[in-house]
């Protein structure tokens, strides 16, 4: 087993013209290890890149990112990465992963971190307890468009029915435009489910480092020319991965959630990707869970783990925002929730 010694670095990807192409390279690499995705989390909340990287011969090897968030409400700690579904360690076969997650630890005490969080990785940590459990969905894209609607369930089939008979239509955008409209509609979904919203700094940055650039899409569907749903994907190489979806409940019996899905799909399809990733999943979320499935998604794990550093060792993470916070949130104006996102989310990344 390799060891990296003498090829460790910690550096900010932003200020390297190839690294895309660099981690490309790398088995399991995702959208989440691109530069495009480490500006807006740097450029909206102020964290700092530090990617714990190694070469062997002059060539990437392994890539631990990890954003340094400073808190005077939540404290210091490294995240790899916050508001990430999944980001797994990239670490070629042969490296010592040990010694790499020993650097990590020493740099976070030097760094008076209160602990570090892995969103993935699990291979590296066999028997530490997961901090957080969630259900991963991913389509594999590979086989032709009639065999992909053959692997949709039944309902989902009849609700893509029941939205095209009900007159929806499906465009996709690549525009500011439709990245504010997205998120009107963002902001009515989490009051729904009793959070605030993500603030608009955060989505114009989606904008200007991802869609912008044509590493991203907005799909939105239109009922008698009003937008009553939409999501957000992005892709890198040739996966893709759904982000963000919201809806306008009023508009549910119409079903266009399916169709902005399908036709998602069928897009992502025809410009040759190879799969699709529909992001983490609450297990105790069971209407999310079955939305997925109904899509012939594959379901695997996906396991966050928390290291400590004042106890040395893999903890559990405490509840974010309990069943009563959630209550409150769901009675408030959107105005006060956007209000309230826009102070949370930097400290809670």
């Amino acid at each position: 087993m390799s060891s990296v010694s003498s090829d460790f670095q910690i550096l900010n990807p932003e200020i390297y013209e190839k690294w895309d192409d660099e981690i490309d390279m790398l088995q399991n690499c995702s959208f989440f290890h691109s530069i495009a995705w480490s500006k807006v989390l740097s450029d909206s909340y102020d964290y700092r890149p530090c990617y714990f990287v190694s070469y062997d011969k002059k060539k990437l090897s392994s890539v631990v990112p990890i954003m340094d968030i400073k808190s005077f409400l939540t404290g210091r700690r490294g995240v790899s990465l916050p508001f990430t579904d999944y980001c797994d360690p990239l670490i070629s076969e042969g490296i010592n992963s040990q010694e790499i997650f020993e650097r990590i630890v020493q740099y976070a005490k030097n760094h008076n971190w209160k602990f570090i969080e892995f969103r993935g990785g699990g291979k590296y940590f066999p028997e530490a307890i997961p901090s957080s459990d969630y259900l991963g969905h991913r389509i594999n894209l590979s086989c032709k468009e009639p065999d992909i609607y053959k692997q949709l369930k039944n309902t989902f089939k009849r609700n893509i029915k029941k939205a095209v008979t009900s007159g929806i239509s499906i465009n996709f955008f690549t525009t500011l435009k439709a990245v504010k409209e997205f998120y009107r509609l963002n902001c009515i979904t989490r009051k729904r489910h009793g959070l605030p919203p993500q603030p608009y700094r955060f989505f114009k940055k989606i904008y200007k480092h991802i869609v912008s650039e044509k590493l991203g899409v907005v799909v939105l569907a239109s009922y008698n020319k009003i937008c009553i749903a939409g999501a957000v994907f992005f892709h890198f190489g040739n996966k893709a991965v759904y982000k963000y979806g919201a809806s306008d409940i009023k508009y549910q019996s119409l079903r266009a959630n399916n169709l902005v899905m399908w036709e998602a799909i069928k897009w992502y399809i025809k410009k040759e990707f190879k799969s699709l990733s529909l992001g983490r999943t609450e297990p105790e979320n069971h209407g999310l869970r079955q939305f997925k499935l109904g899509m012939g998604a594959e379901e695997y794990f996906i396991k966050y783990y928390r290291y400590d550093l004042k106890s040395g060792s893999f903890v559990r993470e405490p509840e974010k925002v309990s069943p009563f916070q959630t209550k409150i949130f769901s009675k408030l104006p959107v105005v006060v929730l956007k209000f309230i996102g826009t102070f949370y989310y930097r400290h809670a990344g």
